[in-house]
């Protein structure tokens, strides 16, 4: 049973002529003729009587109508939904980012797309680098946020803001009141770090090798929040990016003079993965936010 012969049936009921309803579904008669006795042969029973230049459902036939219809109705609601969906950004979307950067950069920009798209359903999902990748790569986000680069060609990334780095002082230190500062001007200084496992440890440690500073790391953390409270308490300084920068905190933050103390922060798809509206909505909407910059 074809769909176009449940419409040919339809027609000439409606019609009740053989002719008019191939002029009405822009076929020639003896087409739809020959598709209707298939149609016939394939229920077992005869449709329509045939009298003269006119047609009559038979018994069979006016119980067959309103399944026919019924059939039609059901196809053109799910052509209609399939429209939607593709005019449309609706469905989910999960989002992995790491913990530097997921609550500084992504609250605002949450909101906003919420508002504006309000029909998609948004996850987020907050791990160190490595992990995110696994996830990545076994979809079970469909996004992640982190600091680029990340080596590996089954990627795709793209970068959405780079920061400098700063360091994070106590209010009476001696250097708290300078716009700039070389990190070997605090070799003598206990260093808060981040831990092992987050990708900032590492952009950190490289600041300090670039400045032939072997820090005396005397606590960590996985939140700069901790690393922030503890040098406002006066125990050491630390390294933070430009986005954890707090101007009513009780640290002082000095940009590090050193055109390399940068991250950039991306995001990045598994390539070759197919995307939905959803997905390409969340990016367009990331990559169109600009991020303001510190003083």
């Amino acid at each position: 049973m074809e769909l176009h012969q449940l419409r040919y049936f339809c027609a000439v009921a409606e019609t009740g002529s053989f002719s008019r309803a191939a002029e009405q579904s822009h076929v020639s008669q003896p087409s739809l003729s020959q598709q209707i006795i298939k149609l016939e042969d394939e229920l077992g029973a005869r449709l329509f009587d045939r009298l003269g230049r006119s047609v009559r459902l038979t018994e069979t036939g006016q119980t067959f109508l309103p399944r026919a219809r019924a059939v039609l109705r059901e196809l053109e609601a799910a052509r209609g939904d399939v429209t939607e969906q593709k005019d449309s950004v609706g469905g989910s979307v999960t989002i992995g980012v790491i913990p530097t950067v997921a609550p500084y950069y992504l609250p605002q920009r949450l909101t906003r797309f919420s508002r504006k798209y309000p029909q998609v359903r948004l996850t987020v999902v907050e791990e160190i680098t490595p992990v995110l990748l696994d996830q990545v790569r076994a979809s079970k986000v469909d996004l992640a946020i982190l600091a680029l680069p990340i080596r590996g060609h089954e990627f795709e990334s793209f970068p959405l803001l780079t920061e400098r780095l700063f360091a994070a002082l106590p209010a009476g230190h001696k250097f708290a009141k300078r716009r700039t500062l070389v990190l070997k001007d605090l070799g003598a200084q206990p260093f808060l770090l981040l831990r092992d496992g987050h990708c900032f440890r590492d952009t950190a440690v490289a600041a300090c090798d670039r400045a032939r500073l072997h820090p005396q790391i005397i606590f960590e953390s996985g939140q700069f929040s901790s690393l922030l409270s503890m040098v406002g308490a006066g125990m050491g300084v630390s390294i933070v990016p430009e986005m954890a920068v707090e101007k009513k905190s009780q640290c002082r933050f000095v940009r590090i003079d050193d055109s390399a103390a940068a991250r950039t922060i991306g995001a990045l798809i598994l390539r070759g993965r197919s995307l939905s509206r959803a997905h390409h909505a969340f990016l367009a909407h990331l990559r169109a936010s600009v991020t303001p910059r510190v003083s």
